[in-house]
């Protein structure tokens, strides 16, 4: 169901700004997120803010705040990326 809307709200079937309908906010995911995937995603919004959005800006951020792989090891720009794949992103 689209609805045309005026302002941005959210239902259950479709968000819509104007006449254009998006995803659903669980529509492209295959399984809920893990606390991980909590973590990185709201690292990230920060690292954006803060830092920037190159690759490389990334990599060093989520770094600096300790926020490393699912393994335990810092970031590279290749292990970002191959996760970044991993999580559909």
């Amino acid at each position: 169901m689209t609805q045309t809307r005026t302002t941005e709200t959210r239902t259950a079937e479709t968000h819509t700004t104007g006449t254009w309908p998006y995803l659903q906010v669980h529509q492209s995911r295959t399984q809920e997120p893990t606390a991980y995937a909590y973590k990185l995603a709201a690292t990230l919004e920060e690292v954006f803010t803060v830092e920037g959005h190159e690759l490389s800006d990334v990599v060093r951020g989520l770094n600096a705040r300790k926020v490393h792989t699912p393994e335990g090891e810092p970031w590279t720009e290749e292990s970002f990326r191959a996760e970044m794949k991993r999580l559909g992103a």
